[in-house]
């Protein structure tokens, strides 16, 4: 293996993770039961890790601590626990170079091949949380994010909305998926321009997708929605296809003092916008609790039917 490799060759004593126990009919690879008593690690994760040539336990025990530490670094190395690896790792070095037989370039080399594990690790972690599509974030993102935030960990008010693509379904039948895709990926960069400190946009599915905006007061969030559908709008959608328009119907909510969902409340208004002509910003009024649109929608007619049938027991 890579990290025990960095020390194999070094000297007549080297760092081992694991040593052969003959019984009377094989030879079986069995760990040494040094990383359970002096790490209080156990010794089940690390039978069969290829081993490195050590020499007889020195009498005051520092091979075996030195094989113990190893052993229990390179399992919390695979199990992406790079801090106490690394210590693990140190420890082991340090045993040895007692005995004057690895020199002292080996930590730094532990080192780089540490750091060059967690940034492969934090790459794929944060592949995991990006849409493949628009490389923007997912769901499964927002749904930590949202976790993090409904604990209180995060001080301030947090507003949340969601945005959907007017007659998407149109644009793909009309022109194809492939233009669908593209209108995705620029809506993603429409959406995102001049979003305020530690916003994020996050596709929440489909052609849906959410804005979160911790610490924006309610008014802020609206007109930073209503900035974004208004892009979405007056973007020049003709260059990539003759007569194609984009629209965006937009729901915005805030999470509650008790962490009570902003998504569905969002969604819900998402819904008013849609009933009441699409191409909206809706929201409710903090300041006496009505449903209202946002800039010139504000004026249209029909919103009270939508505001009835989104929210039949209001």
């Amino acid at each position: 293996m890579r990290l025990a490799g960095l020390l194999h060759g070094r000297g007549s004593t080297a760092v081992t993770t694991a040593e052969p126990s003959r019984t009377a009919d094989a030879e079986t690879p069995a760990a040494s039961p040094a990383p359970s008593v002096t790490c209080g690690f156990p010794t089940s994760p690390i039978v069969g890790l290829d081993a490195v040539p050590s020499a007889e336990t020195s009498p005051d025990g520092r091979a075996d601590q030195a094989r113990a530490h190893e052993a229990a670094a390179e399992v919390l190395a695979d199990r992406g626990d790079w801090r106490k690896a690394y210590h693990h790792l140190k420890a082991a070095v340090s045993l040895v170079r007692d005995e004057q037989t690895v020199p002292s370039s080996v930590p730094d080399q532990l080192r780089v091949e540490v750091d060059r594990l967690r940034r492969e690790r934090a790459e794929a972690r944060e592949q995991s949380r990006r849409d493949s599509l628009t490389a923007t974030w997912n769901r499964r993102y927002l749904d930590e994010r949202l976790g993090t935030l409904r604990d209180g960990s995060e001080d301030g008010p947090v507003c949340v909305a969601l945005a959907d693509v007017d007659h998407f379904k149109q644009v793909n039948d009309t022109h194809g998926h492939a233009l669908g895709d593209e209108v995705l990926r620029r809506l993603v960069d429409l959406m995102s321009e001049e979003l305020p400190e530690d916003g994020f946009c996050a596709r929440y599915g489909g052609e849906e997708f959410a804005l979160v905006l911790p610490g924006v007061e309610p008014a802020d969030a609206v007109r930073v929605c209503e900035e974004a559908r208004a892009r979405v709008d007056a973007h020049p959608w003709h260059e990539i296809a003759e007569d194609l328009r984009v629209t965006v119907s937009v729901g915005v909510a805030c999470l509650g003092s008790s962490g009570s969902p902003g998504l569905d409340a969002a969604d819900a208004l998402l819904y008013v916008a849609k009933r009441a002509g699409r191409n909206a910003v809706a929201f409710r009024d903090a300041a006496d609790g009505e449903v209202r649109l946002a800039g010139a929608a504000g004026g249209r007619r029909g919103i009270g039917a939508a505001v009835r049938r989104a929210f039949p027991s209001a």
